[in-house]
């Protein structure tokens, strides 16, 4: 890749976080005044790899399995989980697609009243590069989400998109990258369970990853997670989050 083509890429994954991230900004002043705000504790363990590793008839089957605790009210207590199955298949070495399932039980403070499960069944694009200053990836996930409220019987459809950028720092060491991404959610649709369409939340991450080994990376940082709740009586969330996520690759 020419230089000139490398300073476009970038430019434009820089303007696609940019965007995003204005996005969040740009609705804060409209519920400052009904926003409140809680630290979280996240933490999880993704696994990726070759679903038929020995079969060359079926090498480019992937499979991924993500798990994750969330720890609300001041990191005191159980809050969300999350178990993401999926199956993938690899277009080239660029270009995935997959297809998955995931349950999230759903407590306090982002229950109402009551815990509630959250069960979503969703369809993925991902997209993964190398540029001479690091890694590229952009996710586009669209979700099918159901829900077990009492009352609740319409699927809520989100859409959700991602860029990750992450950059080497060998200056600190040949294992250190720095690590930043934002990831936009928009519903749909409205439904019966309060689900309001439009922009539902955004995550905007900055931290550090580091290489255990070939296969392994664990990345710690901050999060930001803004809930907005438009034309409704509770109001806005944002959280802010200590994030550790273990990433295996094999």
């Amino acid at each position: 890749m020419t230089q000139h083509s490398q300073f476009r890429a970038w430019r434009l994954i820089a303007l696609l976080i940019a965007s995003t991230v204005l996005s969040l900004i740009n609705t804060a002043p409209v519920a400052a005044e009904k926003k409140v705000e809680d630290f979280h504790t996240w933490a999880g363990v993704e696994i990726t790899g070759d679903l038929f590793r020995n079969n060359p008839n079926f090498k480019n089957f992937k499979y991924k399995l993500f798990t994750q605790g969330r720890f609300g009210d001041n990191s005191s207590r159980f809050t969300q989980g999350l178990i993401r199955p999926g199956i993938g298949y690899a277009i080239n070495k660029k270009t995935t697609v997959w297809l998955g399932y995931d349950w999230v039980p759903t407590s306090r403070p982002l229950a109402l009243k009551h815990p509630f499960n959250d069960h979503r069944i969703w369809q993925q694009l991902s997209l993964k590069d190398q540029y001479s200053f690091g890694t590229a990836i952009s996710r586009t996930r669209l979700e099918q989400r159901f829900f077990d409220i009492p009352g609740s019987s319409d699927v809520a459809h989100r859409y959700r998109q991602m860029v990750k950028l992450s950059v080497p720092i060998p200056s600190v060491s040949p294992k250190v990258s720095f690590v930043v991404w934002n990831e936009i959610f928009v519903d749909l649709n409205t439904t019966d369970a309060g689900i309001k369409k439009g922009l539902n939340q955004n995550w905007a991450f900055a931290g550090i990853g580091y290489h255990l080994d070939k296969q392994t990376i664990v990345e710690i940082g901050y999060l930001n997670q803004y809930l907005n709740r438009p034309k409704n009586p509770r109001p806005d969330q944002m959280h802010h989050v200590l994030s550790v996520n273990m990433l295996l690759n094999f």
